[in-house]
């Protein structure tokens, strides 16, 4: 496969990543509106959020038994399609209970997206390769920051918040017919499987493997530390910082811009530099927006964008270079289920962090958000819990 081929597929990898961190991250700047609308408590938003995590979490147990019995553009192909139809379908739900559902239906599709996409990169891209290829990848992320985010809400304040809903599963669709007619057949892992595998061996195969065990648990600390703040941060910001749901928008652009011009920067450090000295320093570095932004009081919207954005920028920094040797702890034949079940815990992470959080913070009587400050000291350990995990993966062999 030509290099050309390969950034071709790298963009609609991007793609589909775009779309599914659009549609997993909107539910977070619209959770006042939710609450709001539905008359519901904090706690009981955050079920919104974790219950299409435990959702994905289930879907990627089962996707650990089938995923590498599939070729990539079968398996990619059916789940993105139930996600995207799926979304479709939250934007017609009227009541906090049947979006429930429905977040929950998406989430089971949506749960094994992640490790496919990442799968794919993998047997696309060697080790030595794949910091970059993981930086723009995860640009995705980015591009959803600051233009999906930021135009989900704009459409949601021109119409209601079933709109960018529906805008975003047709878009799915739109992809996932282009993905039908232009993505090739990947089935290398397939001939390097042992005819004998059974499900009891598929997971052994892992579970047996101190380095796949590590390289699964150092990334379920990792996305539980990211996750705690990350639901709570925009309702935060409205109700005891002052901005609007408008404004709101303004967080989602600048820190989507700015990441966008260093994810790239990141992987590239991350091929050069090493994957332990680049994630050491982000993590640390970005303890210093964590602080602030679950501390902050009423202040001008200029000095509560700086820090958002940094924010944005540290914390998705952080996430690249440990994804990188994550995706490399596992060898070629099982790398799908290996995926699926790194996948599978880190939206139990999501899942948990969300209900853990939703939890601690409650509204207090006159309509601000209280107990944020623990919740930001619980991710920082967490944090630095990563670090340690992060430090104990090897790159297995044929990466």
């Amino acid at each position: 496969m030509t290099v050309t081929n390969r950034a071709t597929l790298l963009f609609l990898l991007a793609l589909i990543n775009f779309t599914h961190i659009v549609d997993s991250m909107l539910i977070m700047p619209l959770g006042d509106i939710f609450i709001k609308e539905f008359n519901i408590s904090a706690s009981q938003y955050s079920f919104l959020v974790s219950g299409y995590a435990l959702a994905a979490f289930a879907s990627g147990l089962a996707g650990i038994f089938l995923i590498d019995r599939f070729d990539r553009k079968t398996s990619l192909l059916f789940v993105y399609s139930g996600f995207a139809i799926g979304t479709i379908l939250c934007g017609f739900m009227n009541t906090y209970y049947s979006l429930l559902i429905f977040r929950i239906i998406t989430g089971l599709f949506g749960g094994i997206i992640g490790a496919i996409v990442l799968s794919v990169v993998s047997d696309l891209y060697l080790f030595a390769e794949r910091g970059k290829a993981m930086g723009y990848l995860f640009a995705a992320f980015s591009a959803a920051s600051a233009f999906g985010v930021p135009i989900g809400i704009y459409l949601a304040d021109l119409s209601t918040w079933r709109l960018p809903f529906i805008i975003i599963g047709s878009l799915g669709v739109v992809i996932a017919i282009t993905l039908f007619y232009i993505f090739p057949t990947l089935t290398d892992h397939l001939k390097l499987q042992s005819k004998q595998n059974n499900l009891k061996k598929t997971i052994t195969n892992i579970i047996h493997d101190k380095n796949q065990v590590n390289a699964l648990i150092a990334g379920f600390v990792l996305i539980l530390a990211h996750f705690m703040i990350i639901p709570f941060i925009s309702p935060y910001i409205i109700r005891n910082v002052g901005l609007s749901q408008k404004e709101i928008a303004y967080q989602f652009f600048l820190g989507g811009v700015a990441t966008l011009f260093t994810s790239p920067i990141v992987g590239r450090l991350t091929d050069s530099k090493g994957v332990m000295k680049v994630f050491t320093i982000l993590m640390l570095l970005s303890f210093i927006p964590t602080v602030l932004i679950t501390n902050l009081p009423p202040i001008h919207i200029a000095i509560a964008l700086t820090i958002t954005t940094f924010f944005f920028v540290f914390a998705s920094g952080r996430m690249i270079a440990p994804n990188t040797i994550i995706t490399a702890a596992a060898p070629q034949a099982n790398r799908g289920s290996f995926m699926s079940l790194k996948s599978s815990l880190q939206q139990l992470a999501i899942g948990l962090s969300g209900l853990i959080s939703g939890q601690i913070i409650f509204i207090n009587d006159q309509g601000l958000y209280q107990n944020y400050y623990i919740v930001g000291m619980i991710s920082i350990v967490l944090g630095l819990m990563s670090i340690y995990f992060v430090a104990k993966i090897r790159v297995a062999k044929g990466n």
